[in-house]
């Protein structure tokens, strides 16, 4: 099983996807790590995550429990910082880098916040691993739809990042470098479906930015499903991209406003903002093979595709965008019914959220 007895680490832990990859590592369903470590900045966050576990006690599954005391270990550390990086690279198997500055607007007013993050911390991992020999089997860099052909400086950083990784395979071949891409995640931390939900407790209105505005659509579990594929199937140099249904934004919030008296109020585009997202580019298209639920995008340096498998690719004719095939309203409630996200009162929110309750 691929996590038995290995030691992973996942920067950027305690954030909705880390939160929930931990806990899906620590089910067993891959093995059983010989340690879990969690390294972020934030030590609210940690204590938080480790309060979870042990309230949850033995009302959890008692196997996450047990993986939880035995090999999940916190540690305080910036992937901008070279020496926190370094000392936590040592005996580690796998590298999940889930750090990042993911806030579009953010970014936009503070770009160079956004280059020592998404950037400097994924070039920081690599120069350890090249610097100190570290026997690190696979680093894999979480990635987003904005790095495809990026308008913002949030995409544009996510963009150098899959650079940096996938590059790293030609002058560090003991160890394989590959990347996840993947869009909005349903009801994570920041994401548009709890702003609706506290703008419809509120009383509205509610917010959208462009009434043609589309995202692709996943669950947190599905964009783990996604980093387990990449880490058993995976090659160097690769991007995993999911096959994700994707929605107009005002079906969402129509989805979630239901038959309440609140008003949709058109707000605008802001700053660096898509109309539509992009998984996969024209540029790109071509390299794509499809594995199982996913597209793969295999690299264009020389080195990385000699051994890639021609016959097998998708030849997309185009670009994979959100546009192409959104769902209708109908299909948009009973996808959002489907993971518990029509309650405003926040009880399914909080679980696909929290995850530890």
């Amino acid at each position: 099983m691929y996590f038995q007895d290995k030691t992973i680490l996942v920067t950027g832990g305690t954030g909705s996807m880390g939160k929930t990859f931990v806990k899906r590592v620590l089910s067993g369903e891959l093995g059983i790590p010989r340690k879990l470590i969690v390294m972020s900045r934030d030590e609210g966050k940690q204590h938080q995550m480790r309060v979870s576990y042990l309230h949850a006690g033995n009302s959890t599954d008692e196997i996450i429990y047990r993986n939880f005391l035995n090999t999940l270990e916190f540690r305080i550390g910036d992937v901008r910082d070279y020496s926190d990086v370094c000392l936590a690279l040592r005996g580690v198997d796998i590298v999940v880098n889930a750090a990042a500055l993911k806030q579009v607007p953010t970014c936009e007013y503070f770009p160079a916040q956004a280059v020592m993050t998404n950037c400097m911390g994924a070039y920081n991992i690599v120069r350890a691993i090249q610097e100190h020999d570290y026997p690190v089997h696979t680093v894999i860099g979480i990635s987003t739809d904005k790095a495809c052909k990026p308008v913002n400086a949030m995409g544009m950083t996510k963009a150098i990042q899959e650079r940096i990784f996938i590059s790293a395979n030609v002058l560090n071949p003991k160890t394989r470098f590959l990347c996840v891409r993947y869009g909005n995640v349903l009801a994570s931390r920041g994401s548009v479906i709890p702003l609706f939900h506290e703008q419809i407790k509120n009383g509205g209105p509610v917010t959208i930015t462009h009434v043609e505005m589309t995202r692709f659509l996943l669950t947190l579990n599905q964009a783990v499903d996604t980093v387990f594929a990449a880490l058993r199937t995976g090659n160097a140099g690769e991007i995993f991209v999911p096959r994700a249904p994707s929605s107009n934004m005002i079906d969402v919030a129509k989805a979630l406003i239901g038959d309440r008296k609140i008003e949709i109020k058109v707000t605008g585009i802001r700053p660096g903002e898509k109309l539509y997202e992009i998984m996969v580019s024209d540029e790109e298209a071509p390299n794509v093979v499809a594995r199982g639920d996913y597209y793969v995008i295999q690299s264009m340096l020389p080195e990385l595709s000699v051994h890639q498998d021609k016959e097998s690719r998708v030849l997309l004719k185009k670009e994979y965008s959100s546009a192409d095939s959104v769902l209708d309203q109908k299909g948009t409630y009973e996808l959002l019914k489907k993971h518990g996200l029509l309650d405003i009162n926040g009880a399914s929110f909080a679980a696909n959220d929290e995850l530890l309750r």
